[in-house]
C-alpha cells in the first residue's frame, strides 16, 4: 500500500475544517420556509428537539445521533489523535482515540440527512418558498469533507506513533503471500 506524502498535516486541516463546518451547520438555520406572509427556519438540533415535543422521541434521538454526536464524536476523536501524533511517540490514550473514532464513523450519515433534506425540500417547494441557509451549506461541506478526511487518513502511520505500555510495538504478521511460500 503506498503510504499518504502527508499523514498528519493533511488529515488534520480537513479535520480542522470538518470541524469549523460542524460547528457552523448545527448554529445556522438549514433552511428557511415562507408561506402566506409567515416565515419559520431552524437548525439541526431544533429541528430534532421539534420532533421530541411532538412526541417522535424515538426519532428525535436518531436525528440527534446521526446528525450531531456521531459527527462530532468522530471529529473530535480524529482531531485529539492526529494533534496528538504530531510530536511522536504519541501517548498510548491515542490507540482507544483512533478506536472510537473509528467506530463513531459508520454513524456518522451526513450524506443520509442531506439526501433526506433534499426529499423534504422537493415535496415542500409545492407549499411554501424555501430558502437554503448557510447550515445547508455547511452540512454539504461535511458531505464532502468526511469522504476526503477518510481518503487522505493512515491509520497505520497513527499506530507506528504511538508509545505502547509495555515499550514494544507489536509484532506484525507477515503478508498472507509471505505465509503461504
Amino acid at each position: 500500500m503506498k503510504r499518504a506524502a502527508d499523514p498528519i498535516d493533511r488529515p488534520l486541516a480537513l479535520t480542522v475544517t470538518a470541524l469549523i463546518a460542524l460547528i457552523i451547520a448545527n448554529t445556522s438555520p438549514l433552511m428557511g420556509l415562507s408561506v402566506a406572509g409567515r416565515h419559520a427556519s431552524t437548525t439541526i438540533l431544533g429541528g430534532s428537539l421539534e420532533m421530541w415535543t411532538t412526541g417522535e422521541e424515538i426519532t428525535a434521538v436518531i436525528v440527534a445521533f446521526c446528525a450531531f454526536l456521531a459527527p462530532a464524536t468522530f471529529i473530535v476523536f480524529l482531531l485529539a489523535t492526529l494533534l496528538a501524533v504530531r510530536r511522536p511517540p504519541a501517548p498510548v490514550w491515542v490507540g482507544e482515540m483512533l478506536r472510537w473514532a473509528h467506530s463513531m464513523q459508520p454513524w456518522s450519515m451526513v450524506e443520509v440527512m442531506m439526501l433526506g433534506i433534499l426529499v423534504a425540500l422537493v415535496k415542500i417547494a409545492e407549499l411554501a418558498t424555501v430558502d437554503a441557509g448557510i447550515g445547508m451549506f455547511a452540512v454539504g461541506a461535511l458531505m464532502l469533507l468526511f469522504p476526503a478526511i477518510v481518503a487522505n487518513f493512515d491509520p497505520d502511520e497513527i499506530w507506528r506513533r504511538v508509545e505502547w505500555a509495555d515499550g514494544e510495538r507489536p509484532h506484525k504478521s507477515p503478508a498472507p503471500e509471505a505465509a503461504t511460500q
